[in-house]
């Protein structure tokens, strides 16, 4: 069986400001992602300052040539806790509102795959309280998987060398792991068997978080940024899945 062609995120936005139904929920979930997101970012990097922050708050002047190498090498580690601190408190407060929102998106990534396979589409129970609680847990499950991948970042970041390209590489994965969680929770597919297609799907699965991990990098706007993109990653995410699947 031929490998269906890539959908690129311009026929995908485009898609999306094209059906009303998908951009009006995308306009809701916009704005409730940017404000969550932003609520936590603000209790979580406060909460990293105040605990961690102060051990690089006072770096000692250089008075000797072991002072010196004592001062770059604080200085140096500070500048590396700073970016990661950002990195992870942004991932902890996004992975918050991620769980909320979760029955959200999981509607509109069904709505995006009822127009795009049309008389293909195999419909599920439909929205229901049971529904939405299997969303959430869901939803959680990524979440706690997000935070174990938070805390071995941490960790790899330190690695002289390769440790911030290892931490890229294992957030873009991630990334894509919470995106194509929609239409495989509709499917009601275990968390093992959406690592299991992640493993074997590595380029496609690069392609669709690279771009969330490369805005996670960003200060400050990365918040508005992904609040803003991640419906339309949704949607993109869902074609290029469904596609592959179909």
């Amino acid at each position: 069986m031929p490998t269906p062609a890539w959908i690129p995120l311009s026929r995908s936005t485009f898609f999306l400001l094209s059906h009303f139904r998908i951009l009006f929920l995308s306009i809701i979930l916009f704005i409730a992602t940017m404000a969550l997101t932003w609520l936590f970012y603000q209790v979580s990097i406060h909460f990293v300052d105040h605990y961690i922050g102060s051990y690089f708050a006072h770096i000692p002047a250089p008075d000797s040539i072991w002072g010196w190498v004592k001062h770059y090498t604080l200085l140096t580690f500070r500048w590396i806790f700073i970016i990661a601190a950002n990195i992870i408190s942004f991932y902890f407060a996004f992975l918050i509102a991620y769980c909320l929102t979760t029955p959200g998106y999981t509607l509109l990534s069904s709505s995006v795959e009822k127009i795009h396979l049309g008389q293909g589409f195999q419909d599920d129970d439909g929205f229901s309280f049971q529904g939405v609680m299997i969303d959430l847990i869901e939803g959680g499950k990524i979440g706690l998987f997000g935070i174990g991948v938070s805390i071995i970042a941490l960790f790899i970041n330190f690695i002289p060398g390769i440790g911030q390209l290892l931490v890229f590489l294992l957030y873009s994965f991630y990334s894509c792991l919470m995106f194509i969680d929609y239409p495989t929770s509709r499917r009601r597919w275990s968390l093992g068997k959406k690592i299991l297609w992640l493993r074997k799907n590595p380029f496609i699965s690069f392609r669709i978080g690279v771009l969330p991990a490369l805005i996670s990098l960003l200060p400050v706007i990365n918040v508005f940024l992904m609040a803003l993109i991640f419906p339309i990653l949704t949607v993109h995410s869902t074609l290029n899945f469904s596609s592959l699947e179909k």
